[in-house]
């Protein structure tokens, strides 16, 4: 049965009908801004889960030096 469903996706994936439909550039522009601003906000947040450690632990050995 598994294989039926994966066939057929495959299928549907090769051989696409035509959408008959209009994306204007006010819409594919959207669409642009928000991927770019997920994308972004998802890198900005595991910089932040990185970086601040990392900050705290490079100002405690600095302070430990002086």
């Amino acid at each position: 049965m598994t294989i039926v469903i994966l066939f057929l996706c495959a299928a549907v994936l090769i051989f696409p009908l035509q959408a008959h439909a209009y994306v204007g550039p006010g819409l594919g522009l959207g669409v642009i801004g928000v991927v770019l601003g997920v994308l972004f906000s998802v890198l900005l947040g595991l910089l932040g889960i990185f970086w601040y450690p990392l900050k705290r632990m490079f100002w405690k050995s600095s302070t430990k030096r002086a």
